[in-house]
């Protein structure tokens, strides 16, 4: 399958994807780092795809977004930011409602 559209499949079929340097449990970047730890605090779950181990997705990704740094965190199809935006919202308080509205209900 191309990458493109593998990139768009995980996109679209996860309601709360971060690209991301390593794992939740064992990032590989302080960018990475915060803001998996933001996304966590809000409490939702999310899938993650590690870009190191991904050659192909961290090459291809910033073209696909538009967006030439990671962390990546998608929202419903929508690309939310990286670290900096992330963070700041979590501060603000707005990270976690958006989070909690994607997130599929039980």
């Amino acid at each position: 399958m191309d990458i493109m559209q593998v990139i768009k499949d995980q996109i679209e079929t996860n309601d709360i994807l971060l690209y991301m340097k390593g794992s939740p449990n064992q990032p590989m970047c302080g960018f990475s780092a915060r803001t998996v730890q933001a996304v966590m605090e809000c409490g939702q779950k999310f899938a993650y795809v590690d870009i190191l181990s991904n050659p192909e997705i961290r090459t291809n990704l910033p073209v696909y977004a538009n967006w030439p740094t990671f962390p990546q965190l998608w929202v419903k199809g929508e690309l939310v930011g990286g670290c900096d935006i992330v963070t700041e919202m979590h501060t603000k308080g707005e990270l976690k409602p958006l989070l909690e509205e994607a997130a599929p209900q039980a």
